[in-house]
């Protein structure tokens, strides 16, 4: 049993809700327990260099954290004018993720860029991300 009485197999209840932002392609506001995040989509008909006249699609993210999402507050990313190695590589695996199930052939040459931003993060932003 977990400090909180969940027991280590119970999910964390999750709400979802589509099309949060007005002027993305797509979004949605993910919770999972007391975590909170907001992606959106934006949809660019191009793709990078080494796709091109392939006929195939891509799906790249961006994530990150915002400062207050903590208890202690972080400084934000573009401060020091580069991402951190963690949001660097949670963005790369929400774009892998995505590619894995997703037949980009479908998307034509297109790229799909998905914001994730944590707003209170208290555990599995990763995993909610890639919700």
């Amino acid at each position: 049993m977990r400090a909180n009485k969940r027991s280590f197999d119970e999910l964390r209840p999750i709400k979802i809700k589509l099309d949060y932002l007005d002027f993305a392609d797509g979004s949605t506001f993910i919770e999972i327990g007391k975590t909170r995040i907001v992606a959106a989509a934006t949809i660019e008909e191009k793709v990078p260099p080494f796709l091109k006249k392939s006929g195939t699609g891509w799906i790249t993210a961006e994530y990150s954290m915002l400062p207050r999402s903590t208890e202690k507050r972080n400084i934000r990313e573009r401060t020091h004018a580069r991402i951190s190695g963690r949001s660097q590589e949670i963005q790369r695996l929400i774009g892998r993720s995505l590619r894995a199930v997703t037949d980009l052939s479908v998307l034509g040459e297109r790229t799909i860029i998905l914001d994730c931003d944590v707003l209170q993060a208290d555990g599995g932003t990763r995993t909610a991300s890639v919700t």
